[in-house]
């Protein structure tokens, strides 16, 4: 077969395997400025604005969306009003409650202003201001001379001078990512507001109703919403918590949509998605499934049945553990729904086809061979050992589940940082990451009680020391078995957050000569985390020289097979868009929205399915007021579509054409968890709480008329 020929038969083979395989024009996680790509399909889906809208984000409705550092959210007032998931903000009702004051139980409502409460410590709000390409100055410098480590710590020193530019101007915080491996950088400017109340949030038999059972489940029943408040000192300035700070006035907000979403209709969401590994090659593919996620998932199970044990009868530690007892259990049923996923459409055979056809359009071709050939080899070797590596790490990180101890570590690295000048610090050791490192230090005075970590801790060594003695630390074990669990917990001081704050401003000679328990175990564990740290950098930079050129020519290829590319989810900004639309799964069928009806045949008045006494009673007495669903002729609780979104979507605003706000995304389906992978377009559905429910919620039931006027909705109740 001559060349042009293979390369047709190559072409054709791929294109069927695309449209069997992977896509529909709504797939793909979009940065705004690839909107020009994509713009006519979003039309053609159904988007009415202009899609080149889509690319300012100094206007409506991108200026809206915001980051909460981890989850997503949005601008829906004109007074700094915050919508965004109840799990978002799930670690501020947490930090507000203690017994008899359980706002985790029964909810929260500011009737006022000056009721809104401070959220918990570390709370930001992150409005975006630009994004530009700054591939050039991360690239200054950079060479194939440069081995692994010198290369990554040139990266680095590049990347921490841009941020250091950007962060001149006053209250922005400012952060670099890599885009196709690091063929690319993109510098992303927000407005960092450090002054964050917990304004509102519906009981948990709302904002949490079929809990765990139904996480990841369809139908879903869950009011997943709640509101912050961004706010600022007077002159409009960003500083932290103060009594007459006031609200912040955003640029643009979002309207609430009159009519909400129907069957078929077109959807778009906005926001931060974490990660990704779509990109991925196939060897790494074939490690994740075959042992990284199975021994997570094994961790994460064991660590949610631990800290339930541990918690059982004592409601004060239920409260403080929650958030993380959320989190584990969260993450384990994801990776069960990957580890399923993969073998249900048979991932490793679908990487490894589309990475045979790439390699060999590459090996087709001497020139493409020249300039890509080596860049694959070399990003299989580094794969291979860098595999190797992160099962000895989820082991190795299993100590910081002792909060003091990971406290002590921090406060060490940091007095070993700041010997040196800011610029030459780690980052996150540098200046700029002290307010953050405090709020992560007080944090803990919420979420910690001794008894308690301690066992979590005494089964984390057990784990640990399932590591073969070479990968353990010999000084850790050593030091730790000199002052025993019993001295460990009753000798520190660190767990008071005074005391812990106040080692802060300690030089590394006043560690290095403490008695402290959880400080001697700090110190003795800083040579092997420095060694394992420059060992994980070298890695790091061999695979960015490595993988940049790979995707270079994946690029290309796609290019040239008329496959457009975005890049993995990195916590940057992305739109993405679908159709409200149900799903036929094995001899189900799973109908686009559920009902206030179906909520109550779920509810049991027991456990995770006990909705309010009120909501019961509204839903008994079919008092829906204008919150009802036409086509549907009741009230509509949640929706699902076909938009692509990950973990850090969580919080975003879903939009219809015109803009409008009509939800917000909190869930997938377990099945469609896979295509953090690999997209599937018949198995990824997105989950998101209707707006209608939400108004109808804070209406009829919660009594927030003064939030919904500051919305431009006119309550049917008088609050």
């Amino acid at each position: 077969m001559n060349s042009n020929l293979k390369c047709l038969a190559q072409a054709t083979a791929i294109a069927l395997l695309w449209t069997v395989t992977a896509t529909t024009a709504d797939e793909g996680m979009w940065m705004p400025g690839q909107t020009a790509e994509v713009g006519a399909a979003m039309r053609a889906d159904g988007l009415q604005i202009d899609p080149a809208q889509l690319r300012r984000l100094d206007a409506d409705p991108l200026n809206a969306i915001v980051s909460l550092g981890g989850c997503s959210a949005s601008f829906v007032s004109p007074q700094g009003l915050v919508a965004t998931n109840h799990h978002c903000v799930f670690g501020s009702i947490q930090y507000n409650s203690k017994e008899g004051q359980d706002y985790l139980t029964n909810g929260f409502l500011a009737k006022s202003l000056g009721e809104e409460l401070a959220a918990a410590p570390g709370s930001r709000i992150y409005v975006i201001e630009d994004m530009r390409d700054v591939t050039a100055g991360m690239l200054k410098g950079v060479s194939d001379k440069l081995n692994g480590f010198a290369r990554n710590e040139r990266l680095d020193t590049n990347r921490k001078a841009l941020i250091a530019a950007c962060e001149e101007q006053p209250n922005r915080r400012c952060d670099v990512a890599a885009y196709y491996g690091g063929a690319s950088y993109y510098l992303q400017q927000k407005l960092e507001i450090q002054d964050v109340r917990l304004v509102y949030a519906p009981a948990l038999g709302i904002g949490r109703f079929g809990g765990e059972k139904d996480n990841w489940m369809w139908p879903r029943h869950t009011g997943d919403f709640g509101f912050y408040r961004a706010y600022v000192a007077p002159d409009g300035s960003s500083r932290p918590y103060a009594r007459d700070n006031v609200p912040y006035r955003p640029k643009s907000w979002l309207r609430i949509a009159r009519e909400g979403v129907q069957e078929g209709d077109f959807v778009m969401v906005a926001g931060f998605p974490a990660t990704t590994n779509r990109l991925r090659t196939a060897g790494e593919v074939r490690f994740n499934f075959a042992h990284y996620e199975p021994l997570l998932q094994h961790l994460l199970s064991d660590y949610a049945a631990q800290i339930k044990q541990a918690t059982v009868g004592n409601r004060d530690a239920q409260i403080r553990y929650a958030p993380i007892l959320r989190g584990v259990e969260n993450y384990e049923k994801k990776l069960a729904g990957d580890l399923a996923g993969a073998d249900a459409i048979g991932l490793n055979a679908r990487k490894a086809n589309e990475e045979k056809a790439y390699r060999d359009w590459v090996a087709d071709d001497p020139a493409r061979q020249a300039r890509y050939g080596a860049a694959i080899r070399e990003l299989d070797a580094v794969v291979a050992e860098n595999s190797r590596a992160s099962l000895e790490g989820l082991r190795q990180a299993l100590l910081d589940r002792a909060q003091i101890l990971s406290s002590a570590r921090t406060l060490y690295r940091w007095a070993k940082e700041h010997e040196k000048p800011d610029e030459d610090r780690e980052s996150g050791f540098q200046d700029r990451d002290r307010n953050g490192t405090v709020d992560q230090l007080r944090q803990i005075e919420r979420g910690y009680l001794p008894d308690i970590d301690r066992k979590l801790f005494e089964a984390a060594l057990d784990e640990y020391r399932r590591l073969d003695a070479k990968d353990r630390d010999t000084a850790f074990e050593t030091a730790l078995d000199q002052i025993g669990l019993d001295r460990l917990y009753a000798d520190t001081k660190l767990a008071d957050t005074a005391t812990r704050l106040g080692w802060l401003c300690k030089p590394a000679t006043a560690f290095e000569a403490s008695d402290d328990p959880f400080i001697k175990l700090a110190v003795a564990l800083y040579p092997g985390d420095i060694a394992a740290e420059r060992a994980a950098k070298d890695r790091a930079g061999l695979r960015q020289a490595a993988r940049a050129t790979y995707m270079q020519g994946l690029r290309a290829y796609r290019h040239a097979i008329g496959r457009p590319v975005y890049p993995d989810a990195n916590g940057s900004l992305r739109i993405t868009w679908g159709k409200v639309t149900g799903r036929t799964r094995d001899g189900q069928i799973w109908t686009p929205f559920t009902t206030a009806e179906g909520l109550l045949a779920k509810h049991t008045g027991k456990g995770e399915f006990d909705a309010p006494d009120a909501a019961v009673a509204a839903i008994r007495a079919k008092d829906y007021g204008p919150y009802v669903a036409p086509a549907l002729g009741t009230l509509p609780v949640d929706f699902m579509s076909t938009v692509d979104i990950t973990n850090g979507n969580s919080g975003s605003a879903t939009l219809n054409g015109r803009g409008e706000f009509v939800g917000l995304a909190f869930d997938g389906t377990l099945e469609g968890v896979i295509s953090d992978w690999a997209p599937d377009a018949d198995r990824n559905r997105s989950i998101h709480v209707d707006s209608r429910f939400m108004l109808w919620t804070m209406d009829k039931i919660d009594g927030a008329g003064r939030l919904l006027k500051e919305m431009g909705v006119r309550p049917a109740s008088r609050s």
